[in-house]
């Protein structure tokens, strides 16, 4: 009888039932479509249906329906469609089931007036990096990872860092989950490089993107760790090579490790990492 009441609060009896019977699948392509429209950062009705491969008509209905709901704005001047403010703020709603985000911003801020360069926050969701936070640097040029932002682990500073703290087994099936696709010549693709690099990382305490996702561009990144000592988040610093040389690494890792040991105590975390 417990177990019933419980079931009503939440799920019914076969929410773990995957049967395409309990999916809808109109809602499913609409939602491919609002997908789609962000990572495009907004477009054509004819670019929108030709990246889905989708009748126009057929997206057409669903932006409109969108439209209806604030979840896409329609720009009639130049007949393009973008994301709407609902979106976004039903999106925030993620943000606020932790204080990690909250907790963190005072820190990012300290960590942006300690080194000049931009402070990020990132966790790793599905394989990838997912930024929920960011101080931008008042630096003319700068690095921009705006919340919502998801980046590939293998070419992120974040991603290394919290790659670096998984043992070798978990960094190969994450590794393994996705091509380790090259973006810069810098880019590590071999995956025995990748885990040396990885263990590297380990070693010092820091991860490095070395221009290996944006040319000219380097970021510095730290682990942060939960109660269990496990890494659920990582904070750094990112910038332009001109500014984070090489020889200023060691000398601007230790304010963002600094940082990542503060947000761990920040959300009762545990600075001694499991493992």
């Amino acid at each position: 009888m417990q177990d019933d009441v419980k079931r009503g609060r939440g799920r019914p009896k076969a929410w773990d039932d995957k049967a395409p019977q309990n999916t809808i699948k109109s809602l499913d392509r609409a939602l491919e479509v609002l997908v789609a429209l962000g990572d495009m950062q907004g477009g054509t009705l004819s670019e929108v249906a030709s990246a889905l491969d989708q009748s126009p008509a057929t997206v057409y209905r669903v932006l409109t329906t969108f439209q209806g709901r604030g979840f896409v704005d329609f720009d009639a001047q130049n007949q393009v469609w973008n994301i709407g403010a609902a979106a976004f703020l039903t999106g925030s709603q993620f943000l606020r089931r932790t204080s990690l985000v909250e907790r963190a911003r005072p820190i990012m801020r300290d960590l942006m007036d300690a080194t000049g360069e931009t402070a990020n926050l990132g966790i790793e969701r599905d394989g990838q990096v997912l930024f929920l936070g960011q101080v931008e640097t008042h630096a003319t040029i700068r690095a921009f990872f705006p919340p919502g932002t998801v980046s590939a682990m293998h070419a992120s500073g974040i991603g290394k860092a919290l790659l670096c703290r998984m043992d070798d087994a978990r960094q190969r099936r994450v590794l393994a989950q996705g091509k380790l696709e090259q973006f810069t010549p810098h880019t590590l693709t071999d995956p025995d490089a990748m885990i040396a690099d990885l263990h590297a990382a380990r070693a010092r305490g820091y991860a490095i993107d070395a221009e290996e996702r944006n040319i000219g561009m380097r970021c510095i990144a730290a682990p942060v760790y939960n109660v269990f000592g496990e890494a659920v988040a990582g904070i750094s610093v990112s910038g332009p090579t001109t500014r984070i040389t090489t020889d200023k690494i060691a000398v601007l890792a230790q304010p963002v490790m600094d940082a990542a040991a503060r947000l761990t105590v920040a959300i009762g975390g545990n600075n001694r990492p499991a493992g």
